[in-house]
C-alpha cells in the first residue's frame, strides 16, 4: 500500500509510444510468428528461464540426494549465492557489454554456464557447493542480450515483439516439472543434464543471430574515463 501511495504522488511525465514501440494488432502478432528468427528467439527465452529455473528449484535437492547435503543450511546457502551471484554478474555484464560485441559475451558466459553445471552435477562434493552459485554469475547476462539481439534483428513491431518473447517466461514453469518428472523415471542427475540442450540452445544464439544494430563498444581506458596518454606518460586533466 505504502509503495501505491508513494507511487502515485510521483509526477511521473507521460510516455507517448512511437507506433513501432505499441502492442499491435493481431496481424502484427501473426505476421511476427510467422517470422522464423523471432519463433527461434521466442525460444531463446523459454530456454533460459527454464534453465534459470530448473537450477534454482532443484540444487538443493540435488546437494542433498547425492552429497548429504542439509537442504536448510548448505543447500539454501547454494540457493541463496546462486541469485546473490546473479546480481553481480549483471554488474559484469553491463561492464563487458560496453568493452565486447553482445553475440561474444554470450558465447562466454554461455560457455561459462555448460562449465558450471557440468562441475555442479560430476563434481564432488566441495566442487558442486561452488559450482551450482557460480552457474548464477554466468547465467546472469543471457535474458538481457538474448531480448537485445531480438529486437535489435528485427526492424519493425518492436512493441509486440516484446510481449511474444516476454511470454517465454512459461519456461520457468515448464521446465523444473520435466526436470522432477524425468527425475522420477531416470533420476535427478540425468533430468538436471537437460539444461544442456537449453544452454547449448542459447549458446547457439550467440552464433547465429545477426542484428541490424551491435551493441555499440568503447575501449577501456574510455569506460573507465581516461583519455589518450600524453607521450611524456602524464595522465592530461
Amino acid at each position: 500500500m505504502l509503495f501505491v501511495v508513494g507511487t502515485t504522488a510521483l509526477h511521473i511525465p507521460r510516455l507517448d509510444l512511437k507506433e513501432d514501440e505499441r502492442a499491435g494488432t493481431a496481424a502484427v502478432y501473426r505476421e511476427l510468428l510467422r517470422d522464423r528468427h523471432v519463433r527461434l528467439f521466442f525460444l531463446g527465452i523459454v530456454a533460459y528461464v527454464g534453465t534459470e529455473q530448473s537450477l534454482a528449484n532443484w540444487m538443493s535437492q540435488f546437494l542433498s540426494t547425492y552429497h548429504g547435503v542439509s537442504p536448510t543450511l548448505e543447500g539454501a546457502h547454494a540457493v541463496g549465492a546462486f541469485w546473490g551471484l546473479m546480481s553481480l554478474g549483471c554488474v559484469f555484464g553491463l561492464l563487458l557489454l560496453k568493452l565486447l560485441d553482445s553475440k561474444f559475451v554470450l558465447g562466454m558466459f554461455c560457455t561459462g554456464a555448460i562449465v558450471c553445471v557440468a562441475l555442479a552435477l560430476f563434481g564432488a562434493r566441495e566442487i558442486a557447493l561452488f559450482a551450482f552459485p557460480m552457474t548464477g554469475f554466468c547465467l546472469s547476462v543471457m535474458f538481457s542480450v538474448v531480448f537485445s539481439l531480438a529486437l535489435n534483428s528485427t526492424p519493425r513491431h518492436h512493441g509486440a515483439l516484446s510481449g511474444i518473447l516476454c511470454t517465454g517466461i512459461l519456461g520457468g514453469a515448464l521446465f523444473p516439472l520435466l526436470v522432477g518428472l524425468l527425475g522420477d523415471w531416470l533420476g535427478l542427475r540425468a533430468a538436471m543434464s537437460t539444461v544442456f540442450l537449453s544452454l547449448a540452445y542459447v549458446l547457439g544464439i550467440g552464433i547465429w543471430a545477426d542484428p541490424i544494430i551491435r551493441n555499440d563498444t568503447v575501449s577501456l581506458a574510455k569506460l573507465l574515463g581516461w583519455s589518450k596518454v600524453s607521450r611524456a606518460g602524464e595522465r592530461p586533466t
